[in-house]
């Protein structure tokens, strides 16, 4: 393949911030500047990609986040995934006479999980005070930031919504009469004024730093916002997907039950490779077993974006996930399979299933001899965008769709961050009056199967699709990188990291090299409709190699040629003595900067 990249990898040696909007990498190479460690920086990132990626990502969404300190040399987990509230059962769905939970609105909400994670990373890993940590986000919310077009295309597919229904959404997003046009500058001032009140309170408890964090967690969950937002959800009545006003279910006492931890990750070796996953909470293992499948298979001898390559790892990826259909769920409620999923014997036996031919069958596997469960997929929503971005947020009532956003930092001490904060999307749920952002809806992913692993079941986590990357080289942390991008996460950035472990590209080749995943098993999100058989591709891939995919029996999509992944990436090369990084050119957004 062409070794045409957009920009070039950048090198330094005192730090490396990649995100998906320039504006909150600048944020975290501030930090940095300014003395503070990867955990301020990643934190200061993602305090400024709720404000200014609001489509995106939000106060009340999520954040998974994978991190390695280099004091204690070791890796863990912040689960900053909030669980499903107290009354949200099975059976109160199907009094409501819903198949499924509603992919927008107030039912779909868990507890909002980003806050509590971002707290806690800062609380135990970080070094600055909250209040310098949060001056970029409320600098943006209350001077204004740049409205990207993606806002604007998001706010407009909502419009009348918004007008109609969801007027305090309409007081945020519509304060200026109309939909914000691309390029101009938008304020936050309700985001702006919670953020400067948690501070307030924070400060007013004590002079401590590790204090007067877990002040702010304690007046976000248990304090003005958990009331709020239980004020908000005892009297509201709103329209969601189903065309129906529904009251919510989450409450204050849900809140306050829950707060973020520390795990410890999942990993799996691929040749000199050590990678790390969240566990079967969310889809992280899947990339896993990917890995698992791939080993046997000569990757380097084909070379990346050639038929044989993407053949490969289209069918292997097709095992996983069908495999993450039937047999993950929060292994707190749920048995964690995932040693069985990742072990040897299981996957010389899985990788017998990739023939020359394309599969159009969903095959789990049978670990331990136990019979899979999968739920039946929904109907494609009529309005589909056939982007193969993002996670569908809105069906119904307009073709809008929801993402995530991802940041990477690694500084010069060696501390890394991969996290990849998501929901809370200005489009799927209705803004909480006075606080200046909605919830999340991530409780969407749950199935109402009775029995199956990812069974709806109160204060259990769905699980997302959020998906942080971390790798070792060598027994050394080499890697973090991430993606946007529902099921597509760990799609695009598995090509992304074996391209590099198989190869000698640097980071912003492998970004930049034309990509492709596959529509093949049920989405993650509402309605969890499949497309069997179906291999999404950017059309500047050649068109031989397209060619050959649909001989080989693929139902080749072609989509534009640069609006598939936003991958970022840092990397710790202690043998060149570099810090290296970059990010994703698609859609203008994303940026690395470091020196």
């Amino acid at each position: 393949m062409s070794a045409f990249t957009t920009r070039p990898e950048l090198k330094g040696t005192f730090g490396m911030v990649a995100s998906t909007h320039w504006l909150a990498s600048a944020a975290g190479m501030a930090v940095l500047e300014r003395g503070g460690n990867a955990f301020d920086a990643a934190a200061a990132a993602g305090f400024t990609l709720q404000v200014v990626e609001p489509h995106l990502n939000g106060p009340g969404g999520d954040m998974p986040a994978i991190v390695y300190s280099a004091d204690g040399d070791r890796t863990q987990v912040v689960c900053g995934q909030g669980p499903a509230p107290g009354t949200a059962t099975i059976e109160r769905f199907r009094q409501l006479g819903l198949a499924m939970v509603p992919g927008t609105g107030l039912l779909a909400p868990c507890v909002p999980g980003a806050m509590g994670g971002w707290l806690l990373m800062l609380r135990e890993l970080g070094t600055w005070c909250l209040r310098d940590v949060f001056g970029f986000a409320i600098g943006y919310a209350e001077g204004g930031f740049p409205i990207v077009p993606r806002i604007s295309n998001a706010i407009a597919g909502v419009e009348r919504m918004f007008r109609e229904e969801w007027t305090e959404s309409a007081r945020i997003w519509l304060a200026g009469g109309g939909v914000p046009a691309p390029g101009t500058r938008f304020h936050n001032p309700s985001l702006a004024a919670t953020y400067r009140r948690l501070v307030a309170e924070a400060e007013a408890a004590s002079n401590d730093r590790e204090e007067q964090i877990e002040a702010a967690r304690q007046a976000w969950y248990e304090g003005f916002v958990a009331e709020a937002i239980d004020s908000y959800l005892r009297a509201a009545e709103v329209l969601d997907i189903t065309g129906r006003r529904q009251a919510g279910l989450l409450r204050g006492d849900d809140m306050a039950a829950w707060s973020a931890t520390l795990e410890d990750p999942v990993s799996f070796d691929y040749g000199e490779w050590r990678v790390f996953k969240t566990g079967p909470w969310g889809q992280g293992p899947v990339f896993l077993q990917q890995l698992a499948l791939l080993q046997g298979f000569d990757l380097r001898g084909v070379g990346p974006g050639s038929p044989d390559f993407i053949h490969v790892i289209v069918e292997c990826a097709k095992l996983a996930y069908a495999d993450r259909e039937a047999w993950y769920g929060d292994p707190a409620f749920a048995p964690d399979l995932t040693s069985e999923l990742l072990a040897p014997a299981y996957n010389d036996q899985r990788r017998r299933l990739v023939g020359d031919t394309a599969s159009w069958d969903l095959c789990p596997g049978s670990p331990g001899g136990r019979k899979p469960q999968i739920p039946p997929p929904g109907e494609p929503p009529s309005d589909e965008d056939r982007d193969g971005l993002g996670d569908p947020t809105v069906g119904a009532h307009g073709a809008v769709r929801g993402d995530t956003c991802h940041l990477d930092v690694v500084d010069r001490w060696g501390n890394m961050v991969s996290a990849t904060p998501s929901g809370g999307w200005l489009q799927s749920s209705p803004a909480i009056p006075g606080l200046g952002f909605c919830l999340g809806t991530r409780a969407q992913i749950f199935t109402l199967e009775e029995g199956h692993p990812n069974a709806l079941a109160p204060g259990k986590r769905p699980r997302t699709t959020l998906s942080p990357s971390l790798a070792f080289h060598g027994g050394q942390p080499h890697l973090a990188f991430g993606t946007p991008g529902a099921d597509q996460q760990d799609q695009w950035s598995l090509t992304f990291f074996v391209t590099v472990a198989n190869g000698n590209w640097d980071l912003q080749r492998a970004i930049d090299a034309p990509t492709f995943h596959t529509d093949h098993f049920p989405r993650s999100f509402y309605p969890h409709h499949a497309h069997p058989g179906r291999l999404v591709v950017e059309e500047r891939l050649n068109s031989e190699t397209i060619g050959e995919l649909r001989r080989r029996g693929h139902d080749v999509q072609l989509v534009p040629g640069w609006s598939l992944g936003r991958l970022s990436a840092v990397a710790r090369d202690r043998r060149a003595g570099w810090l290296r990084a970059a990010a994703n050119p698609r859609f203008m957004q994303g940026y690395a900067v470091g020196r």
